[in-house]
Order: C-alpha cells, then structure tokens, then sequence
C-alpha cells in the first residue's frame, strides 16, 4: 500500500537542511513500515537496527557519542558499511535506549552527511519523563492511520483519489456512489495498516474485527506495562469512556462519564500519557475565534477522539450489518463516527490547527474551528444529507467569516462564502480552503 508520508520522505532526503528524522505516531500505524520501504525505495542499502531489548546497541552507545565511533559499532553490527547518502540508517524504538536519542544531536553537528531516520511507539512518553532529547537537531515527521484518500488506494480504486485531488467535483458526484460505499468501508475498517491491508486481500469484516481486537488489546498491554502503576486505572478508565463521551450529543469531555465524582486534578495525567502515546486527539475549545486559536483556548473545555475510527466502532461492538445497510439502532452513535472520521482526516494535514468553538451560553456550538495561518474556518459536520445547521448560521452572523464549511453527505456546491463539502473529500479541505480564500469566494 502506499503511503503519502512517502513524499515527505523523500523532500527531506532532498533537503540541504537535513537533520535526524523523529517520526513520531501511535503503534501500529505503520512506523516500521514506512521507514523500511523508503529505504528499498531511496537508497542502496538500508540499515536497521531495533533497541527494543538490544543489549549489545544498548552497550555501544552506554560509552562516548562520538559518531566515528558509533558507526564503526554499527558496521560491526551489521556486517555493512555504511555509505553517507547511500545508506539508510533506522533507528526503531530508540526511546528504549535513552543515549542514542541524545546522539542524534552529535550526528547533526558532526556527521549531516549520514542520512537516519528514527521511530518509537512510546516515544512522547519518554520525552516528557525527562529523556535528554536532542533540541533543534532533529526534524520531525508525525504519522497516523491511513487516510481515507491512502485506504482508496488500498482498495484498487486510486483513480478516485485522484479525482478528489483534482477537485473535480461534476466527475466526482456522477460517480459518488462508490465512494460513499467506500467510505462506509473506512468507518467500519478504519485506517490501522494491518486491518486495510487484511481486508483489501480478503474482503473479510470478520476479521477485520479481530483484528482490531487484537490492537485493542495491545495498547491495554502497554498501559500496564509502560505507565506508572498507580496511573494505569485511570488510563484504562479514561480511554474506556470516550465511546460514550462522543456518543453524547455535545461532545465536551465530562470526568463525571469517567467516574462519577470524577475531577480534572484525577485524570489530567492519564489523558496526557494517552496524548502522548499518540492514543487520543485532544481538542481544546476556543472562547474567541480569532488567530492565533491557541491564543483563545479554553483549558478546561475540550473533547477527546481516538486514533482511529475502526477501533471507535470496534470499542463499542458495532457490528458491520448496523453500519453498512444504515440501521436505525445506531443513528445517534452515527454522528460520534462521522466526527472522529473528518478529525482524524484533519489532524493528519500538516499546518492546521485544529479546535472547537462554543459561546459562553452553549447556544451555538461549532464541531471545528480550523487555523491554517491565514485564517480561521467554521466546519459543521452533519452525519448524513440533511443540512440544516442553526449554530452555524448563528456564527456567521455574529463572525462574519470569509469561509464558512458544512461537510455531509451531499454534494458537492458553493455559495455566499459558504462551502459544502462531501464528506468523502473531506481530505482536501485544507487545500480548498487556501484556494477559495486567495480566490475570494
């Protein structure tokens, strides 16, 4: 399958600036992956080194960080020389040893000509316990479940996605309907890589289920085994309740759902480790939207999203005949799905500051404010065709945007500074909405 990130990949192998690359994602969103494939892609040889339980790279940077020295251990190591701008350095799970993500400062200052990428599941975790990280010597790159756009691809239907890139919207409605069956696919499957990958070969929802199960499982395996043991409850208590935080028709985050009783001084440290690990989206509302966003946040009013919406659905026990034929039984839950489904396309674009927004007597209330720089974007999010959007109309006359968005299930159409967006295309929306400020829309 491909991935976009690909492309990044490459303008930083490309770039005269290069430093050390963090990518950055929750587990199994396809960081090995990634890194391996660009290396068969880009260079002649790759070098892969794993520091989860690795003594003997554990021993090799215990000692002095000079790179001359470090990479005459990894020639032994690999039994390769390494070759600068021909070989392709990987370093996984390197939170596992502290030194050697101190060590990439070194490699910046003293040998740029070497090309290294690194990855860590946990590695925001280890950041913020105080790991000596290398400040302004590294680049970063995050990586998250596949995109909607990377799962048509995935699927055979790649054309589809290029017709969405090229925001041909009178070809792309005449032949919606794929698309729409598509997505309903996506919510279901969601974009976690082994999922996509299992199912564009089998077409089994089945599995794809216990698929999902197993990850689910995993990441309970990691709250216990990575998180300070007295946090761990909380952690468990925290991520088993946003299904039915997102359920709820204002989607603020409540401590009351998580226990009752439940205060902000409880579990601010659990929904930080969950950040952290790369887990759950945190979406701060915001009292005034102006630009900056981050400026205008409102810290004790947010709401919380997970990684990915097959694992939203499969937390739930939502089963694929109540999602794909459109039963009734899930209606309310269907807004919850749709929500996490246009963040979790959003979070990925880079650039975009992501956040809501409602008035100080909760009376209009807007799903997403978007800050791409220029500018800040009102998004409504509407579940299926039916459009009427009474917070949205209440922000426009008070707000006065340049450029309001509704996404839905209709078409697609533009009018009086407002633009409808089918939900399928979502993807696209930090673009057109660089192009249709700088065409004055």
């Amino acid at each position: 399958m491909y991935r976009f990130a690909i492309e990044r990949l490459y303008q930083w192998k490309k770039s005269s600036y290069r430093k050390p690359l963090v990518i950055e994602g929750a587990r199994q969103v396809g960081k090995t992956w990634l890194m391996k494939e660009f290396g068969r892609l880009a260079y002649q040889d790759t070098i892969y080194v794993n520091f989860d339980a690795n003594p003997t790279m554990a021993g090799l940077f215990q000692m002095d960080l000079n790179p001359e020295r470090l990479l005459l251990g990894l020639e032994l190591y690999a039994g390769k020389k390494i070759l600068p701008e021909h070989t392709l350095l990987i370093f996984d799970e390197i939170q596992e040893v502290p030194r050697a993500l101190s060590s990439l400062k070194y490699f910046c200052e003293e040998a740029p000509q070497y090309h290294i990428i690194c990855a860590g599941s946990l590695l925001g975790i280890a950041l913020h316990e105080g790991t000596s990280f290398p400040v302004g010597k590294v680049d970063f790159l995050s990586l998250y479940p596949l995109s909607f756009e990377e799962f048509l691809g995935a699927l055979g239907l790649e054309r589809f996605a290029e017709a969405l890139k090229q925001h041909d919207f009178s070809l792309i409605t005449a032949l919606k309907q794929t698309l729409i069956e598509a997505l309903k696919q996506y919510y279901f499957i969601g974009g976690m890589p082994e999922a996509v990958a299992h199912f564009s070969e089998h077409r089994d929802f089945q599995e794809v289920r216990h698929i999902q199960q197993r990850i689910l499982a995993a990441y309970e395996q990691d709250f216990s085994k990575h998180a300070p043991l007295e946090l761990v409850p909380k952690i468990r208590m925290v991520w088993n309740s946003i299904p039915s935080q997102l359920a709820k028709e204002n989607k603020k985050f409540l401590y009351g759902l998580v226990r009752e009783g439940g205060r902000a001084k409880d579990y601010e440290t659990a929904i930080m480790w969950l950040s952290d690990c790369g887990l759950v989206h945190k979406v701060s509302r915001i009292t005034q939207p102006h630009l900056p966003l981050k400026a205008y946040e409102d810290l004790k009013a947010f709401k919380l999203f997970i990684v990915d919406v097959g694992l939203l659905g499969c937390m739930t026990g939502l089963r694929q005949r109540t999602l794909l034929e459109g039963s009734s039984l899930f209606t309310e839950f269907k807004g919850a799905l749709t929500e996490q489904y246009v963040l979790q396309q959003l979070a990925a674009a880079p650039g975009l500051n992501i956040c809501y927004f409602t008035n100080d007597r909760g009376s209009c209330e807007i799903d997403f404010l978007l800050d791409n720089g220029e500018a800040v974007f009102p998004l409504e999010v509407k579940a299926e065709t039916n459009l009427r959007a009474k917070s949205l109309k209440t922000y426009r006359e008070k707000f006065q945007p340049d450029l309001s968005v509704r996404t839905s299930m209709a078409d697609y159409k533009e009018e009086d500074g407002l633009l409808n967006l089918p939900l399928y295309a979502i993807e696209q929306l930090p673009g057109l909405c660089s192009q249709e400020m700088h065409a004055g829309l």
